[in-house]
Parts: structure tokens; C-alpha cells; sequence
């Protein structure tokens, strides 16, 4: 009997150290900490899901200093990675930037379905590995292609961005015999899998259709963060790691002649202390990074702090309003419209580096559109489909929570007085739309900014990528906020109230949202 044993982590997002950024705290989390409880032998693949190169203040810094050799690499180098996919995060900070990762990475990197036109990045489709026990593992790479949704207009450009389905199609044609099948697909599950309900018909999630389609004997996944272990699809043994570093997987598979393999999985915690070599290594940028995110930037008049999801969603957000604020600066448009990640730290009075990237994490650049009235309305009816009314009472609609929570979809409005009546149904719950004391007609046109995720139309909000664009802005939206605060320095907060939300009967009081 032969075995294969696979630790795989996935959407690490530039979290090597053991700490959130928020505070200085030591946490359980962390790549290094990962790579400590590994115990790899000559019959293990070390390998990783992508999204490694965005998401913490550690990758910001790392995309703004550009050192080499690229400190991501190095710490995977360090852990004995053998293979990467590729996420859509890894595109985030251009091509120049992954190349420097990909040529210092000593691992491999597979992707079926996205290359380089210019054929310069290291990127294979597929790749053969031979165990010590003669073993012999085929790999897979794809990655989700709203690559070509979501990135910047000119990465877009450069790279050749196929289906994942044909391209795995290819991939598998042309890989020649092997003992097991492992696709590393960036990408997450399209379907609920207790029920097999579909989830999204999007295509940005495709897991359960390759286990339908083709005969894999592990499927490794990534993209939406959300914990699986030992999922049966089709015959197809399926895992997903957690986000941040705050878990990997363990897969184990047992070869006999003539029987298929008999796989299992586990997801396991990080080591209490993190691998010494990959520490050490990296504890002077760690230590840089620690010092750019302390430096002070300005002052507020009020602390903006996390809130509940749905109780912001209801009352407004005075963090929406300072981030919209931020966008109308930059961009000179009418009507600003952002959302908030699922978890942020909020900034205080005194607002450091630290505050800003620990609260707006997303490396989104802005885009200023030109909307109709009618436009603008559907836009605010699907961010209303946030709400769900379920026996009188307000929650978060379900499909704003699986497959994959998202929060991060439900967008805040500034420039507009709005009104969502959660006593209509689903589709008419915008009551008005009024600038300057009047209601915004049909017809009449304004300008409207948003970011770059947003304006791609993901989310449910498909009547933006079709509007005319007036303005592109190619910066990050926290150095907007980080070069806001620091000209400013003493800041107001807007605490208008833009948006009223009116309850249904059974919670109504006055209807009235409050900031």
C-alpha cells in the first residue's frame, strides 16, 4: 500500500506573522505558525491555494517597498512549498509584482486557465510529481476567471483568461498517466453540500461542477474562506481551508493496485509557535512594517467603530460616510457609494496607518460612472435585497450569507437622501431618492463613484459595468484615505444621515436611521 499526504493552505493573504495588524496582540493564526506544525516526509505535497499577495497591512507594505527577495516567497520557501495556484487577489497589485513573487517562489505554479500573453510569468497548467514510493500525483491548477471582472483594465490586458472547465479539459488531456488526480482550483463550491441546492449560477464558484464533469480524486479549493473538510462530491474528496492562516488541511490517500484511493482529511490548527527559520528571516520587514503602520496620520472628532452588520445596515455607518467622503474628494463625482468588510478595526481619534489598512483592507482602486435616476434606483433595490423580513422581524438575507458570508456587499450612499421600506416587498422598496430636497428623476444624469470590485458588477449589481465611464482613478482607496487624513489633519465627520430604513409594522418605531 502507497500513500500520499497533501498540506494545503489557501488564501493566506500576506498573513505570515502571527498577529491580525489591528493590534500587537500574538494570535493563533499566521503562516509561519502553519508551516511549524507541518510534518512533511518524502510522500508529501506541500501546497498552497493562492491569494497570497493581498489582504494584510504586511502585503500593503510589501506592494508598496517592493523588496526582494519577495518576502512571501520567501516564507513559502522556507515552509518547503512544492506548488501554488493562483488567486485573483495575486493579480491585485499588477503583473511586474507577481512576476518578482513567482521568480523568487521555488515552488511551481499551476493554472489551467490563465497565463501571460507575453509568456514571461512562470506558469504551468499542469505538472506531474513523483513520490519517494514511486507514487505518481498528477496537479491541476484554475483559478476563478472573474479575474477579468475585477482586475484593473490594463493587468486585464496582458493575460489570456480562458473558462476553467475547457481549460481543465485540456489540462486533463494532456496529462499523461498517474496514480491520483488533484486539482488546485481557486475557486470555492457553487452548490450547498448537505442539500446539493444551488447557491450561484455565476460561474465565479465551480467546484461542484468539476467534480461532476471530471474524475479527480482531490479537489483542493479556495476563495470563499469558509472551513470544509472530508466533502464527498461525486466520488471527488474535497477540502477548503480557512482564511488568514488560521488553519490547513491534511489530506491523506491510500493506493492499493486496482482499487481507487481511499482518502481522508482533516483540518488542522497552526503550531503554538511560529517556524523559527521563516521568523527570523522575515522579523526586520515584520519589524518595518510594525513602525510604518504606528506612524500618525491625522485626528477625528470621532472614533469610527465596527458595528454589528445589520444594525449598520439599518442605522447608516459614519465609517461609510467617511470613506464615501473620501471618494467624493478624490474623484469630484456627485454620489459616492462603498461598502465595509465583513470584520475591520475601526479607526479611533487619533488615526495611525495601522487604523487605516487594518480597516480598509481591500486593494480596490475608484470609478467614477455616469448613472441615470432609473439606473441609480436598481442599484439601491439590490443593495436592499440585504434584508430579509421573516415574520415580521428584519435579518440578513441568506443570500447575502451563503455560500460565502458577504457583508461586504451591501453598499452605503452618500450625496443622495435614500429611503428602503422594508414594509414593500423585494424589487420596490425604494421609496425615494432625493438630492438637494428634490426627488432624482428617471432620466436626469449624475455622477456616481465607485470602486473598482463594485463597478465590475459583482455582487448582484449588473447595471454598472455597462454605464459610461468618466473616470478612472488608479489608486488604492486606503492610500486616498491614508493622503486625505494626512492633508487634512483635523477631520469633521459626516454625520448626515443619508439613509432611512422604514421597519415593518412589528418593529417600527419612527423608521428613522441613526448615525
Amino acid at each position: 500500500m502507497r500513500k500520499l499526504k497533501i498540506l494545503y493552505t489557501s488564501d493566506v493573504h500576506g498573513y505570515l506573522f502571527p498577529t491580525d495588524y489591528a493590534s500587537t496582540d500574538v494570535l493563533p493564526q499566521g503562516l509561519f505558525k502553519l508551516e511549524a506544525a507541518f510534518r512533511p516526509d518524502g510522500n508529501t505535497l506541500i501546497i498552497d491555494g493562492g491569494d497570497m499577495l493581498q489582504g494584510s497591512p504586511f502585503a500593503a507594505y510589501i506592494a508598496r517597498e517592493k523588496p526582494r527577495p519577495h518576502p512571501c516567497a520567501q516564507a513559502m520557501n522556507l515552509g518547503g512549498y512544492q506548488y501554488v495556484a493562483l488567486g485573483n487577489h495575486d493579480f491585485n497589485m499588477g503583473l511586474e509584482a507577481l512576476g518578482a513573487y513567482l521568480q523568487d517562489l521555488n515552488a511551481i505554479c499551476l493554472c489551467c486557465n490563465i497565463r501571460d500573453r507575453a509568456g514571461k510569468l512562470p506558469i504551468r497548467p499542469w505538472a506531474v510529481h513523483v513520490l519517494e514510493n514511486g507514487l505518481r500525483v498528477g496537479l491541476v491548477g484554475a483559478c476563478t476567471p472573474f479575474v477579468r471582472r475585477w482586475e484593473k483594465p490594463e493587468t486585464v490586458a496582458q493575460l489570456e483568461i480562458d473558462e476553467p472547465v475547457s481549460a481543465v479539459r485540456r489540462a486533463l488531456k494532456a496529462l499523461p498517466a498517474v496514480d491520483v488526480k488533484v486539482l488546485v482550483y481557486h475557486g470555492g463550491f457553487e452548490r450547498d453540500l448537505q442539500s446539493g441546492a444551488l447557491l450561484s449560477a455565476t460561474g465565479e464558484n465551480q467546484a461542484c461542477e468539476f467534480c461532476r464533469e471530471f474524475d479527480f480524486d482531490v479537489l483542493l479549493a479556495g476563495h470563499q474562506h469558509i472551513p470544509v473538510e472530508s466533502a464527498d462530491i461525486c466520488g471527488t474528496h474535497a477540502v477548503q481551508p480557512a482564511s488568514n492562516g488560521k488553519c490547513f488541511a491534511c489530506v491523506e490517500a491510500e493506493m492499493e493496485e486496482g482499487r481507487p484511493p481511499q482518502v481522508i482529511s482533516r483540518l488542522l490548527p497552526p503550531a503554538p509557535t511560529p517556524l523559527k527559520s521563516a521568523f527570523k528571516a522575515l522579523q526586520p520587514i515584520e519589524t518595518a512594517v510594525q513602525a510604518w503602520l504606528d506612524r500618525p496620520a491625522g485626528h477625528l472628532d470621532v472614533p469610527l467603530v465596527a458595528q454589528n452588520p445589520l444594525e449598520r445596515a439599518i442605522n447608516g455607518s459614519l465609517l461609510a460616510n467617511f470613506v464615501n467622503a473620501v471618494q467624493l474628494w478624490a474623484s469630484g463625482a456627485e454620489i459616492s457609494a462603498c461598502s465595509l468588510p465583513n470584520e475591520f478595526k475601526g479607526m479611533g481619534e487619533n488615526v495611525t496607518v495601522r487604523d487605516v489598512v487594518s480597516t480598509y483592507v481591500y486593494a480596490n482602486t475608484l470609478k467614477v460612472l455616469r448613472i441615470t435616476g432609473r439606473d441609480l434606483r436598481a442599484y439601491v433595490e439590490r443593495t436592499a435585497a440585504y434584508f430579509a423580513v421573516e415574520n415580521g422581524r428584519v435579518a440578513v438575507s441568506s443570500r447575502f450569507l451563503r455560500p460565502k458570508v458577504e457583508h461586504y456587499n451591501y453598499d452605503f450612499f452618500s450625496g443622495m437622501d435614500y429611503v428602503i421600506d422594508l414594509r414593500r416587498p423585494e424589487g420596490s422598496r425604494v421609496a425615494a431618492l432625493r438630492r438637494h430636497g428634490r426627488e432624482i428623476a428617471a432620466d436626469e444624469e449624475l455622477l456616481l463613484c465607485v470602486n473598482s470590485y463594485r463597478a465590475s458588477g459583482t455582487g448582484g449589481y449588473d447595471m454598472l459595468p455597462a454605464l459610461p465611464l468618466e473616470k478612472d482613478i488608479q489608486q488604492d482607496v486606503s492610500e486616498l484615505i491614508i493622503r486625505y487624513i494626512e492633508e487634512k489633519r483635523d477631520i469633521s465627520v459626516d454625520r448626515h444621515g443619508y439613509l432611512t430604513v422604514i421597519l415593518p409594522d412589528a418593529q417600527a418605531g419612527d423608521g428613522r436611521s441613526r448615525l
